[in-house]
């Protein structure tokens, strides 16, 4: 179950060709959709197959079904194996691919050895190798795994296998952790969508003419087919919350230096006027906070020089939260699912005695203009002499790094000024008012057709603030009988215009609706814990 080495040599068509091919051949027999089992193209949701399919056994469907914080429990105390968890995530994560295109990558073999010596150990010594023993867990492509390529839907990076695992994922593993597979990326994981010239277009499993987002689309496929039971994203400028919103999960956008990144693969290598960070995706806010306390609980300040030493910490909040609620960022106003679910939830929170006030979006048109700015900075340049090297044409998804002008040092100077500037500013507004959150569309819409992404801004923003964000779903889900574009709507420009009309209650009705959780850089603990007491409120009682 090696993945087969692919060939360099030839167009960049017949590269990528050949890598999908040594992809799905990788996929043994036995995990391969039998064609009269397959659901038809037509059929959008298919996250009811596996339970329906009659495929997968009861026993892998009890196993699939647990969230990773349950499993986690039975593995330590030997209830479940891990080789039979790790084998059913394996085909779960192969039926996932077969029916969303979301994995770039797999080791099955490394996974299956690696859970052997999980189940040997505990056997032996009685005890767990770590918080993470015998747990299987995703990788979006960017992180190095020895033996596997990182392509980043680079037709020119297949067939260059990374030589050594990233220290994210040395010390995931020194945790107890198995790997299995590695999930698609758009091109250089600089799109709010995923799809690229070598793999494909990643589809959201809810409904497959809509998108799973991006830059961790291929996760957020993955985790909500219940192929993984955590991942590991990054973002950028939204790639984690993005691709968590477009599917209904959870995730937290960690500030720099809380996570390591060191020994990943970026799209843009030496980019560091915003950083990108990586962190957790699953389908609870358990799960989340779970992994946030192993990953800082393995001190990995002592693997990267770029992780601050901030162990995890307790969390006191006050009874009452002081919450700003940004209704629109003064550009694109949400679609009428997200606004209702906003309005619900402000309602749940002043309910439950909490301080609610608004946050004028006066600041959020110079943020994200700063943050393109700074991700155009070398004209295109990164991309472009990847794209070169096989030859391979930028997607039209790309145009903007196509056409951008490079910026010389000393307009990045000025450029990096002005975001301090911004930082400073945004902080002291902040702080003189008091509050401990941000409440917030994720993105303006549940999620959108295929090929029709807009507006990064409400997520981008906070990167450029590097802000601890969590994006987390509501349990609401969209009406198409109430959900509708009202007749007074105004629009607060063509994009704005652009979204609202192109919103499609029929095609969105049923999907879920998450929204957006900000607090101050470095706020990880605070922001999680608030998390939960919106999540308190928000199954309260009418």
């Amino acid at each position: 179950m090696a993945t087969p080495v692919v060939a360099t040599s030839g167009s960049w068509e017949q590269v990528a060709a050949r890598k999908r091919d040594a992809l799905m051949s990788s996929i043994p027999q036995e995990w391969r959709i039998p064609a009269d089992l397959l659901p038809p193209e037509t059929q959008d949701d298919v996250t009811p197959w596996p339970d329906t399919s009659g495929w997968f056994t009861a026993g892998e469907l009890a196993i699939t079904g647990l969230t990773a914080s349950e499993l986690v429990a039975k593995l330590a105390l030997g209830e479940f194996k891990s080789e039979d968890v790790t084998k059913a995530f394996c085909k779960r994560a192969a039926a996932a691919h077969q029916l969303t295109n979301c994995l770039s990558e797999t080791c099955f073999d490394r996974a299956i050895a690696t859970a052997r010596a999980r189940d040997e150990h505990l056997a032996r010594t009685g005890k767990p190798v770590g918080p993470l023993h015998g747990l299987p867990i995703s990788l979006k492509d960017h992180f190095n795994i020895k033996g596997l390529d990182t392509t980043l839907g680079f037709s020119s990076h297949a067939g260059d296998a990374a030589e050594s695992d990233s220290t994210l994922a040395e010390l995931l593993e020194s945790a107890g952790a198995v790997f299995y597979v590695k999930t698609n990326v758009p091109t250089a994981m600089m799109m709010a969508e995923t799809v690229n010239n070598v793999f494909g277009r990643t589809l959201n499993p809810r409904h497959r003419q809509t998108t799973s987002g991006g830059s961790s689309g291929g996760e957020s496929a993955l985790i909500t087919m219940r192929g993984s039971p955590l991942g590991v994203g990054s973002d950028i400028g939204g790639s984690l919350r993005i691709p968590a919103a477009c599917t209904g999960l959870f995730t937290l956008r960690p500030s720099t230096g809380r996570f390591p990144v060191r020994h990943t693969r970026s799209g843009m290598p030496g980019q560091e006027a915003v950083q990108s960070v990586n962190g957790p995706m699953a389908r609870s806010l358990t799960d989340i906070e779970f992994y946030s306390k192993c990953v800082t609980g393995e001190r990995p300040w002592l693997r990267d020089p770029r992780c601050i030493p901030l162990p995890w910490r307790p969390v006191e909040l006050p009874t009452k939260l002081k919450i700003a609620v940004m209704w629109h960022d003064g550009m694109v106003q949400p679609t009428p699912p997200v606004k209702r679910a906003l309005r619900i939830t402000v309602d749940k929170l002043r309910d439950a005695g909490h301080e609610i006030v608004e946050w004028d979006p006066v600041d959020q048109k110079e943020g994200i203009v700063l943050l393109v700015q700074m991700l155009l900075a070398d004209g295109g340049t990164a991309i472009r002499k990847e794209l070169e090297r096989a030859g391979e044409p930028f997607r039209p998804e790309l145009l903007d790094y196509q056409t951008a002008t490079e910026l010389g040092t000393y307009e990045m100077w000025r450029l990096q000024s002005e975001r301090t500037v911004f930082q400073n500013r945004y902080l002291d507004r902040w702080n003189n008012a008091g509050i401990d959150a941000i409440l917030c569309p994720t993105i303006p819409f549940n999620t959108v057709k295929n090929g029709s992404f807009k507006h990064v801004a409400y997520t981008g923003v906070f990167n450029l603030l590097d802000y601890s964000c969590l994006s987390f779903a509501t349990g609401f889900t969209v009406d198409k009988n109430i959900d509708r574009l009202d007749s007074a709507y105004e629009a607060l420009g063509g994009v704005c215009r652009a979204i609202n009309e192109e919103y499609d209650a029929d095609m969105m009705d049923g999907l879920p609706i998450s929204l957006q959780l900000a607090a101050r850089r470095l706020e990880e603990e605070k922001v999680l814990a608030m998390g939960k007491i919106v999540l308190g409120a928000l199954s309260s009682n009418p």
